[in-house]
């Protein structure tokens, strides 16, 4: 039984999942349905990510009833604002094929049009109160995003989902978070940020090849991916792991049965360079605003 987690509102949620950022959507379907297939039961998604009709494919080719699954998605910055939002929820769960989603978050703060992301969070929280979506949150939001929307907003987010792995551990962001009940959930868990093709220079260095990490794998007889995960999952945090490698989907999800020391979590924590890896939310891109969320 995989452990689950509880958010502010009471609602829980399995503490690993599949991540589906740069899967390809012609893989996507497949290791959706692998993912399930493993015991995965908890799926993570968005529309910038163009594969949420595949992520609903491989759900239903799974065969795993839809109530046994935790789904999640991303609004896009595009379609922020109060009605916008609302219309960006009917075409995830029209791509997905499902009714209700379990968590709907905000995928950037949009700091330079913040108006718009109070807008499209009432629109969330609208959804909340009929009972469309089970909890709402955001995704990359800094403290001082948080704080700006909880003062401008009602319903506390139940999640903040960022960049978070051994190399860039945001320890700030996780004290706002816990500060307030807000569940933080790691995109990157494995450093796939610092590793990924078409990110970063010369300069950066994949967490996988971590000889720390890699030296604690070796002691407990695992992977450094499975190594990077359990000190999420240790520590409190929801992990997305993305992969559409059979294998490796099973590697990832195979964290259930060892533990860490103290030792082990602080030598990880110790590694933190304080880089980022993925886009500054302080500093949106301009084509951020003009990519078009396809209707169907």
């Amino acid at each position: 039984m995989t452990p689950t987690l509880t958010l502010n509102n009471g609602v829980t949620l399995p503490a690993i999942g599949l991540g589906v950022f740069q899967s390809a959507p012609e893989e996507t379907a497949a290791a959706v349905a692998e993912a399930l297939r493993v015991g995965y039961r908890h799926i993570d998604t968005a529309a910038a990510y163009g594969n949420e009709r595949e992520v609903g494919e491989g759900i239903r080719r799974s065969g795993v009833n839809r109530d046994d699954i935790f789904i999640e998605t991303k609004v896009w910055v595009s379609d922020f604002g109060y009605e916008k939002t609302l219309h960006a929820f009917e075409k995830a769960t029209g791509k997905l094929g499902i009714d209700t989603l379990d968590l709907l978050i905000l995928h950037q703060p949009a700091p330079d049009r913040f108006d718009t992301t109070i807008g499209a969070y009432k629109a969330l929280e609208t959804l909340l109160a009929d009972g469309k979506v089970r909890a709402i949150g955001v995704s990359n939001f800094m403290p001082h995003h948080l704080e700006r929307l909880i003062r401008e907003t009602e319903v506390v987010p139940a999640v903040n989902q960022v960049e978070l792995h051994p190399y860039f551990t945001q320890s700030e962001v996780q004290a706002a978070d816990a500060a307030r009940g807000i569940l933080t959930q790691a995109w990157s868990p494995i450093g796939g940020i610092t590793f990924y093709p078409g990110w970063g220079d010369e300069t950066r260095r994949s967490v996988l090849d971590d000889a720390t990490i890699a030296d604690i794998a070796r002691a407990h007889g695992k992977t450094p991916a499975q190594v990077m995960l359990r000190w999420g999952i240790q520590q409190g945090r929801s992990v997305i792991p993305k992969s559409t490698n059979p294998a490796r989907i099973a590697e990832n999800f195979d964290v259930f049965d060892f533990a860490l020391s103290r030792d082990d979590l602080h030598r990880i924590d110790a590694l933190d360079t304080g880089v980022r890896g993925g886009p500054d939310p302080d500093q949106p891109r301009a084509a951020f605003y003009d990519r078009v969320i396809d209707e169907a």
